[in-house]
């Protein structure tokens, strides 16, 4: 026997149509105040506010009006969306209209150093980004960083195959393995890249002198101090790859392991056969989280090279935080973070799809 359920709408239609008159004139009022507040900073009509608080506010009650005219259309289902409602309304003033907001500072000539203030230039400041050597010479420096991963991983996996056997001490070097990953890029750049590795006093360049190296600057030359620059990034979150890399490992069947036992596989068959297959979703998953971490990278470069010699250790978020604090060109740093984002959003979208139709094949 078979029991169907009717669920009836009891909201009377005059109620629904009021909800939408509130929801539609709460919309026209928000889009008006919003293109007037637009073409007034762009100086395109007199009428306008000196900032965007009046925006805000208005807002505000566009989502006050919107939560409560869904409450009027749907009646009690729409108790169940204002559940939700909240969370997507505040994801979008902190989200979406910052992007928005983003877009609009990057089309103007705006200088803080300046006495005209900020004036709408249109596509000049993205014109300039074009020809700028810097900045593509920073995004030169992303591609060597974002290689430097394929590394990073190799050692996290040794790192978590090797805390993963039944060692002496296993729990105890756990958690020392864990301790980078504990201190923040800012507390590590000056740990390490300023004081351990000062070319003078510091300990390793002691060090690299009673082992033959004459002058032993890490940060004297544009190849080293990339890689320098790589040691300390990947000495503060290879932690993080391998702890990830480890759980994998210990929610492996422990049947398979012991059938290939049996069958007699030794040690790298066992690993190239069954270990690393069975571990290629989390190994995924590690690899573009570190991605997503690598592609902010800018505390370390800050702090102990500030992009250089010569911008050759710049990453594109140092570059552009150097032309926020020592130019104060706020429109084309904002144009410079805008395309960035930009070429972030469609690469790690292709690169994903990439990962999904050759994690089909493979498993």
């Amino acid at each position: 026997m078979t029991t169907t359920y009717i669920i009836t709408d009891n909201v009377p239609a005059q109620q629904k149509t009021l909800g939408r008159v509130i929801i539609f004139i709460a919309t026209i009022l928000l889009v008006a105040l919003f293109l007037i507040q637009i073409l007034h900073k762009t100086n395109t009509i007199t009428l306008g506010f000196e900032n965007w608080r009046p925006t805000l506010y208005g807002y505000l009650l566009w989502s006050i009006a919107l939560c409560w005219g869904i409450l009027l259309i749907k009646g009690d289902r729409g108790q169940r969306a204002l559940f939700v409602l909240p969370a997507f309304l505040f994801t979008i003033a902190m989200v979406i209209f910052p992007l928005i907001f983003s877009v609009y500072i990057s089309l103007h000539d705006w200088n803080l150093s300046a006495f005209e203030g900020q004036k709408f230039n249109g596509l000049d400041n993205f014109r300039a980004l074009l020809v700028d050597e810097y900045y593509w010479n920073s995004m030169l420096n992303m591609l060597y960083y974002l290689i430097a991963i394929l590394f990073e991983y190799a050692i996290a996996f040794g790192l978590a195959l090797l805390l993963n056997a039944q060692i002496v001490a296993r729990k105890f070097f756990r958690v020392v393995f864990l301790m980078p990953l504990m201190l923040s890029p800012v507390a590590v750049s000056w740990m390490l890249g300023k004081s351990l590795m000062e070319y003078r006093f510091g300990p390793a360049a002691t060090l690299a002198r009673q082992l033959g190296w004459e002058n032993p600057a890490f940060f004297s030359t544009p190849e080293i101090a990339r890689l320098s620059i790589m040691i300390l990034d990947a000495w503060t979150f290879i932690p993080f790859m391998m702890i990830m890399l480890l759980a994998g490992l210990q929610a492996l069947p422990k049947e398979v392991n012991e059938a290939a036992k049996i069958d007699g596989a030794n040690n790298w068959q066992h690993f190239w056969k069954i270990t690393f297959p069975l571990m290629l979703p989390v190994s995924v998953t590690a690899t573009v989280i570190r991605i997503i971490f690598k592609l902010k990278l800018a505390d370390i470069v800050i702090n102990v090279t500030s992009g250089g010699p010569g911008g050759a250790t710049d990453t594109v978020t140092s570059f552009i935080f150097r032309e926020y604090r020592d130019r104060s060109n706020v429109g084309y740093g904002t144009m410079m973070a805008v395309v960035y984002l930009i070429m972030i959003v469609i690469l790690m979208t292709a690169f994903l799809n990439f990962l999904n139709r050759w994690m089909q094949k493979v498993t």
